[in-house]
This record gives structure tokens, sequence and C-alpha cells, in this order.
């Protein structure tokens, strides 16, 4: 037993640093899921440029909110999101110029949004673990659930387009150099941030 509660043993995550549980927690769900699915937003219409093609900041975002949040609340923000351009609302990158609503979500991005609401459980259950402490756990961690992302996004576009296609020219390769951008980003973001509160708070407790 002493050995389960070790392995399964829950920190706090920045969000319950920045903004403790205690007090409205149904509340405090709500505006943090809506914080975040803006920021999803946000990063889904920013394209920055870089070789070998331009990127989009969303996978930084996803997992910087699995991160952050810890996986039921990064979840449950990736998963509002995605019910926001289920509905028809134009958050996705290319909307409403390439459609809207089921879709644009049944098209060759379907799987990369589903991965995009894996990639942050897995992020968020091992950050709830310590692992958002250090730069290099926290890299790992995102760039296994990074992997998971791509998996589920290829699977769905060779399923879609027929795997008789270059599948992983489209929607792999002109991808790697830019997550690996995306993903060290986050993780210094978050290491640095755990660094910042613990010293304004003395410790991390």
């Amino acid at each position: 037993m002493t050995f389960l509660n070790d392995t399964t043993s829950i920190n706090q995550t920045l969000a319950d640093r920045l903004w403790p549980t205690a007090g409205n927690r149904v509340v405090r769900f709500i505006v943090l899921a809506i914080v975040g699915s803006l920021l999803l937003t946000l990063s889904a219409k920013i394209k920055v440029p870089f070789w070998p093609v331009h990127m989009t900041m969303q996978t930084c975002v996803v997992m910087l909110i699995g991160a952050a949040y810890g996986w039921r609340l990064g979840l449950a923000t990736v998963v509002f999101y995605l019910a926001q351009g289920a509905a028809g609302l134009p958050v996705f990158t290319g909307t409403p110029e390439k459609g809207l609503g089921l879709a644009y979500m049944a098209g060759p991005t379907g799987g990369y949004l589903v991965g995009f609401a894996v990639a942050a459980a897995i992020v968020g259950w091992f950050a709830e673990r310590g692992f958002d402490r250090s730069f290099f756990k926290i890299g790992g961690v995102m760039l296994a659930a990074d992997v998971a992302l791509f998996a589920l996004g290829l699977l769905w576009l060779g399923t879609l387009v027929g795997w008789d296609k270059p599948v992983l020219a489209w929607g792999l390769y002109p991808f790697i150099a830019g997550d690996l951008f995306k993903i060290a980003l986050a993780a210094a973001i978050v290491a640095l941030g755990w660094r910042q509160v613990s010293r304004a708070r003395g410790g991390e407790g």
C-alpha cells in the first residue's frame, strides 16, 4: 500500500498555487476553463513564421494548459474548446474560411483536435505528480503527449484520405521542428513559472 500511495501522490499544479481550490471550486473551474479556451482560440489564429512551414501555437498552449491545470481541468478545458468549435464558433485554425462546426472537425485535422484533449490529459496527469517542476521531466512528458497527439492525427488523416497517399509527408514531417520548439518553450515556461512561484512563496510546499 505504501508503494501504491507513493506512486499516485498528488502535488499542487501551478493553477492550484496561484488560485487555491479553497472557496468556490465551481466558479474557479469555470473561469479557468474559459480562460484556457480563449487562449487556445487565440493560439489557433496566430501564425508564426517558422521552417519548413508557418506554425500556430496551439500545441504549446495545450501543453501549458495540461501542466498548469492538471489532467481533469486540463482535459475539461480542451473539451470545452472543442465543444465551442463543434457548435459552429470560429475557434479553430482556418475557420470560418475552411468551414465550421462538425463538418470542419470531420476534416483532415479532426484527429489532431482529439489529440489535443489526450495530450492535455497526459501532461496534466504527470504534472500532478511533480514532473512539472523539472524542465527535462515535463519536457519528456510533453514529447510523449505530442507523439500520442500525432498518432491520433495521422490515424484519422490516413483513414480519411487513404493510406496510399503520403500521409506522413502531409501530416507529420513538416511539423516536427515546430513542435519540438513549442514543447521546449512550454516546458521552459512551466519550469520557470514554478521557480518564480517558489521564490515568491518561500518554497514549493
